[in-house]
């Protein structure tokens, strides 16, 4: 037993208190000693006694238990003994300790196994969100979806679009089916007939948009401001074990920091530790290729489900209503106040190359709003579009509507033009012009066949060949005596209305991917130094271009001047 004075004794509790021994506290009042005694090699005593009878204040905290213990305020009439019990590192705490009368104090309970289990499965449910960022950012699993992407939008390039179930009952019938299994059930079960609004097609995406994200938030983000850090080596071995490292044996890292920030590196400096980068924008790049990504997807789920798409032939001299016109494509489809706007054919005409083929077709277009004021025109053709309030309206077809001609000095007479044959560009329009009785059972008249507006063939009552006339000639033909004059021949334009709300959202998508794409080509480089005494060790890294930082480097280092001592340029000098 050995004998301690009291501040010996308190450093000896805090010290062990902190290594986790269990203390028994004696205070008896007969003497006044410090005593200190080990038991069992984990269990401290400390006996002290006091001469006379005092109130005592006992006060011991523990890392494990220090809301539970606190200060008891006890008056002593007799000599008492107070055992504070600490709990072994990592165990459970004291049940019982000795009070005052020599009894037992309870302890309070654990707690209660309802509440244990909820903290279980609060811990789950805490954890949950972790794990589904990490499946959701596996790579194997986006790339997977990007092909499952790929082959329905294939698939969508090769079954026709938007056609009427009959359509698909006979181009896909069940008892021939495609591939000996692909038939019409499968497309208007999946809806494969839309398939860029199908649920399918639109899951996908959005599982893909998902995996974006996560990895975006798990990876990318993390890694980007791993790299914002300082992060300073403050060891000689550390630097040599980088991609690339050196060493000057006589420079300083001051001289060091001036070279590297003429070359464009952040320069941070700590005593003897140097730390410079460049390049970071390229950590940054991954994420604005990820939001480019996301952008198009956006863009093109708001183009599949809140698109209005129509087409109509119109003769030249008609109006129609926008709105009349448009169809929704999705369920995201919102008509606006453009769709009252009231459409008029002004003139629809043709240019034709020297060997008489067409070469482009015009449509002269006035736009007019409710009150029949004129709010826009213009002249349209094949790839020059109008656009008007988040409508657009293209060119893409023609037919022939009707000839008007003179009969006899009489008229003019409009004649309508039916469709013989329609093949691509080779189109074929007639007429008939009856002549006598037109109650007449065997009723004959004069034909007229049009492939364009450039030239009109006309046949007599028997079927033959009578003569060609050009429109606007004013050349009349005879045929069994009836005189004719081809005035005009009246064309249609074929135009198609649609309005796209994620095209500007694509557009924007795409231009951010190209400029993200080229900035992620920047090489982000670190570089360690730390001055050791004469010496300055060098060390660096980057993520692209590895085989060009030596040369970097090493044009570097060239350029750090050499440090000379006063002997040495007296020496030089001399």
């Amino acid at each position: 037993m050995k004998t301690l004075n009291s501040t010996t004794v308190s450093k000896l509790q805090l010290r062990n208190i902190r290594n986790g021994f269990k203390f028994k506290t004696h205070f008896s009042f007969s003497n006044n000693s410090f005593l200190y005694s080990a038991k069992n090699g984990r269990t401290l005593t400390l006996t002290l006694s006091f001469s006379s009878n005092k109130t005592v204040f006992s006060k011991l905290k523990t890392s494990e238990n220090q809301s539970k213990i606190k200060g008891n305020k006890k008056s002593l009439q007799a000599p008492t003994t107070t055992n504070i019990e600490a709990p072994e590192p990592g165990g459970a705490p004291p049940a019982t300790g000795g009070g005052s009368d020599g009894g037992t104090v309870k302890q309070p309970p654990p707690p209660a196994a309802a509440a244990e289990s909820k903290k279980v499965g609060s811990w789950k449910l805490k954890g949950l969100p972790k794990k589904v960022l990490a499946v959701l950012s596996n790579l194997p699993l986006a790339i997977a979806e990007m092909f499952a992407i790929a082959a329905l939008m294939a698939l969508g390039t090769f079954v026709p679009q938007g056609e009427t179930p009959d359509f698909y009952f006979q181009k896909y019938p069940e008892d021939n089916p495609v591939l000996g299994f692909f038939s019409w059930r499968w497309i208007l079960t999946l809806g494969f007939d839309h398939m860029f609004s199908s649920p399918i097609f639109l899951g996908t995406l959005s599982l893909l948009g998902a995996s974006l994200m996560a990895c975006t938030y798990t990876t990318q983000i993390p890694t980007v401001k791993v790299a914002k850090r300082w992060s300073f080596l403050h060891s000689a071995e550390a630097i040599r074990k980088q991609e690339y490292s050196d060493a000057l044996p006589r420079a300083s890292i001051q001289d060091l920091g001036v070279i590297l920030m003429g070359a464009g590196y952040e320069v941070f400096l700590k005593g003897p530790s140097l730390y410079a980068f460049k390049g970071l924008a390229g950590r940054f790049a991954p994420i604005g290729v990820h939001l480019a990504l996301l952008l198009i997807m956006a863009g093109g789920t708001l183009s599949a489900t809140g698109s209005f798409r129509g087409s109509v032939t119109v003769p030249q001299g008609l109006n129609f209503v926008i709105g009349d016109v448009l169809g929704p494509s999705g369920f995201l489809s919102t008509p606006s106040e453009s769709f009252n706007t009231e459409v008029h054919v002004n003139r629809f005409y043709m240019d034709y190359y020297n060997s008489g083929e067409v070469q482009q077709f015009h449509s002269d277009l006035s736009l007019f709003d409710l009150n029949g004021k004129e709010i826009m025109r213009k002249t349209i053709s094949v790839n020059n579009p109008l656009r008007y309030g988040g409508i657009t309206i293209y060119q893409t077809d023609w037919s022939l509507s009707a000839l008007q001609i003179m009969k006899d000095d009489e008229g003019p007479f409009n004649l309508a033009l039916a469709p013989l044959q329609i093949n691509g560009d080779k189109k074929l329009y007639g007429t008939f012009l009856p002549v006598g009785n037109a109650d007449s059972t065997n009723l004959k008249g004069i034909s007229m066949l049009a492939r364009d507006m450039q030239s009109i063939v006309l046949y007599d009552q028997e079927g033959k060949f009578a003569g060609v006339r050009r429109p606007d000639s004013k050349l009349p033909i005879d045929i069994d005596g009836i005189r004719i004059v081809v005035l005009d021949a009246i064309g249609s334009t074929g135009l198609e209305l649609k309005t796209d709300p994620g095209v500007p959202i694509v557009y924007a998508g795409f231009g951010a991917l190209m400029l993200t794409t080229c900035i992620s080509f920047l090489s982000h480089t670190q570089i360690w130094a730390l001055q050791d005494g004469t010496t300055v060790v060098i060390g660096g890294k980057t993520n692209r271009a590895k085989g060009e930082l030596s040369d970097d480097m090493n044009f570097l280092l060239d350029q750090v001047p050499e440090i000379v001592d006063s002997k040495q340029s007296d020496i030089v000098s001399g």
